[in-house]
């Protein structure tokens, strides 16, 4: 998840945070990689190059990226990570249409 398209063309102002979810172990989903700057444009590098849909947000960037490494997201952010969610699968299943439509 990224900050808005337009924090993303200045590098300095870019944060994200990842998240990552796996129900046999997790309670919550948990921030894998974060960071602002540099840091920042390679995270989403990264997640480019692998396929990883990227989100755009600045306020759940900025909440999530302030979070520590390998720690979950705290109940106060459910809601918040909800949408980010549905977000990312409407958009998936956009894509999926438009790919075999």
């Amino acid at each position: 998840m990224s900050g808005s398209d337009s924090t993303i063309h200045d590098p300095k102002k870019m944060r994200v945070a990842a998240l990552k979810y796996n129900s046999d172990q997790d309670r919550a989903p948990v921030v894998v990689a974060a960071g602002t700057g540099f840091v920042a444009q390679k995270i989403v590098e990264i997640a480019d190059e692998c396929g990883i849909t990227v989100y755009h947000d600045d306020s759940a960037a900025t909440l999530l990226s302030n979070l520590k490494l390998g720690q979950e997201v705290p109940v106060e952010l459910y809601q918040m990570v909800v949408d980010v969610y549905l977000s990312v699968m409407a958009a998936a299943k956009a894509t999926k249409h438009t790919i075999s439509g």
